[in-house]
């Protein structure tokens, strides 16, 4: 991912838009919702990766809550708001709506990606070659 975000995002050839795909039970939702609460911080994407290189195997326990304000306090977040955030939910209904947004769309696992209304997994060859076509086509 960092090396897609570099050659197209940052060089302002696409716009990567995340929507949340916690399809695999209480503790994805729970993640999403926890790098929500970082995101009100500024720090959705640092999470975001902390969440990513500190998976353990699903719903085990690694995304409980006591973890995810832990990873919160490890990046330095301000652990009152962001375990007052984690506690209230409020985002949930969202997360429930961009799951089902994606599993209309053809999305079946994660990563997903959707380029020009075509569902794409984690394969770096079509994916390249996807946003290739697609910034091909717009003319950029």
């Amino acid at each position: 991912m960092p090396e897609l975000v570099k050659k197209y995002a940052d060089t302002g050839k696409v716009k990567i838009v995340w929507h949340d795909f916690a399809w695999i039970g209480n503790e994805s939702r729970q993640a999403a919702q926890a790098a929500r609460c970082a995101g009100r911080q500024s720090k959705f994407w640092e999470y975001h990766d902390y969440l990513f290189s500190h998976q353990r195997g699903e719903n085990q326990g690694q995304f409980n809550s006591a973890n995810l304000k832990r990873f919160a306090s490890d990046l330095g977040l301000d652990a009152t708001a962001f375990g007052a955030c984690l506690d209230k939910a409020e985002d949930l209904g969202a997360i429930q709506s961009d799951l089902a947004a994606g599993r209309s769309l053809g999305v079946r696992s994660t990563p997903g990606f959707v380029i020009a209304g075509q569902v794409f997994g984690a394969s770096p060859t079509a994916l390249v070659a996807a946003l290739d076509a697609a910034i091909a086509r717009a003319g950029a």
